[in-house]
């Protein structure tokens, strides 16, 4: 059943697209508001080593999804990997977990536009609705991401190639403003910024590890489209590690630009260190301006990439019989898993009107979520190595054995991050009662079977004996 309805999406995703789709997908808006946080909190040097190690980090991770995706390039991925390995249960685990770190970032970039469009164009917002989390929401503010969130939801509806136009246009638009960057630095910046180069030492350089694996979510989008693109496997596997080698390159040149155009006291003080540094850099505030816009532009290109991947995260599942079949409609025009799409869609226009505080406790905890995945994909890797040798695997990786133990090993160090005392501890209560609803959500619909996937349970255990 799965592979007739992977013929219904068209393969209409060049090589192209997919790098754009991924790297979008990695840039964000986290490089414009937290580079200041990391070069104060580690130093410029600490900084780039902290990237450098965890992109590499991430890399062994990406290795092993770049061999799946090759081999079995199906909708769903992940899913589709862990099913394949350990059967229904770890495969719905590691595909609700993945999906709750998608939709916990199409919400948030919900709540992340008005953010910003307050910064470009400061307005006094209307009606005040209620306060949550100590934070005053005003109906004006919610409507900009709610507005947001209907017209990508729309543009998705229609097809998956003018998503990927839109994705392409704006990731280079981001690339561009970050280049820009990067020549004012060696143009007009001042290398004596760049003292200190470490500040607090190891303590200083894992503070900045720590955020590596949330600001890297996004590679992991290629797996769940790989029905969709027009190239080989090999071609998707090699896509996925460039795509992480290119956000490392990209994160490294702006922690370079912010180091040299702003002194320490100033990045201390400085509330978009990003946008700051274009001002300092090209001495005209209209610069602050331009760089904003790449980072809506990174907004944008986030947001877009998690419906694509979360629509056929929620189309795979439920074409497993894992949750209602409602979600694998598939428009019989558009070639788009249409009612999954809404649903994203739903969500990220109602998440304004949580605030700014709530959002950022359902990010927090839908990162667990996605390390939750990648160490089941890890394991996946392994267990298919050893009891499929046979599988052909166009993209092949050489020292399987030390990568995928490494990807395992770094996917249990990510999880402890989350844990009590670490840097990025889950804040007690509500992140924690936020993931403990979700996985609550998740175990009732797995109980719930429908008669069909029961049938179909039954079907498939009678073909495997």
């Amino acid at each position: 059943m799965g592979n007739q309805n992977n013929k219904e999406f068209t393969k209409s995703m060049s090589k192209v697209d997919v790098l754009f789709l991924s790297l979008g997908a990695m840039l964000g808006w986290g490089w414009v508001v937290l580079s200041g946080e990391w070069i104060t909190g580690a130093g410029f040097l600490g900084t780039i080593i902290a990237f450098i190690l965890g992109g590499l980090l991430v890399i062994f991770i990406g290795l092993t999804y770049a061999e799946l995706s090759a081999a079995i390039p199906k909708t769903g991925g992940g899913l589709v990997f862990v099913q394949r390995a350990f059967g229904k249960k770890s495969a719905f685990v590691a595909a609700w977990g993945v999906l709750f770190g998608y939709v916990s970032v199409v919400t948030f970039e919900a709540v992340a536009l008005p953010t910003v469009i307050d910064y470009v164009m400061p307005v006094e917002h209307k009606v005040s609705l209620w306060t949550l989390g100590g934070w005053e929401v005003y109906l004006t503010w919610a409507l900009i991401g709610s507005v947001g969130a209907v017209a990508l939801t729309a543009l998705n509806f229609f097809g998956i190639k003018p998503a990927a136009i839109f994705q392409n246009v704006f990731t280079v638009a981001i690339v561009l403003v970050a280049a820009l960057m990067v020549y004012g630095a060696f143009a007009n910046g001042d290398m004596k910024n760049l003292d200190p180069m470490f500040t607090d030492g190891f303590g200083g350089t894992l503070s900045v590890l720590v955020m590596i694996p949330f600001l890297f979510v996004g590679f992991d989008v290629i797996p769940q489209v790989a029905a969709e693109i027009k190239a080989p496997g090999k071609t998707i596997g090699r896509i996925i590690i460039v795509s992480i080698v290119s956000a490392v390159c990209f994160y490294l040149f702006v922690v370079f630009g912010v180091a040299a155009a702003l002194p320490d006291e100033q990045l201390l003080t400085s509330q978009l260190a990003t946008a700051d540094a274009m001002v300092a850099l090209f001495g005209s505030p209209v610069w602050g301006y331009v760089l904003v816009i790449g980072g809506i532009a990174g907004i944008i290109t986030s947001w877009n990439a998690f419906i694509i991947g979360g629509s056929r995260i929620l189309y795979a599942m439920a074409e497993h019989h894992m949750i209602p079949k409602w979600f694998a409609y598939m428009h019989p025009k558009y070639k788009t898993p249409t009612n999954a799409i809404i649903f994203l869609g739903i969500l990220a226009a109602v998440a304004p009107f949580l605030g700014r505080p709530a959002l950022v406790w359902i990010v927090d905890a839908g990162g667990v979520g996605i390390i939750v995945g990648y160490l089941l994909v890890s394991f996946a890797f392994m267990k298919l190595r050893k009891v499929e040798p046979e599988l052909h695997r166009p993209y092949r990786i050489k020292y399987w054995k030390f990568t995928g133990v490494a990807a395992i090993a770094l996917s249990i160090l990510f999880i402890t991050f989350y844990l009590p005392g670490m840097p990025s501890a889950l804040v007690w209560p509500m992140e924690w009662l936020i993931l403990g609803v979700w996985c609550l959500i998740g175990f009732v619909l797995y109980m719930i079977k429908p008669k069909e996937a029961i049938a179909f349970e039954v079907v498939s255990e009678g073909n495997n004996k």
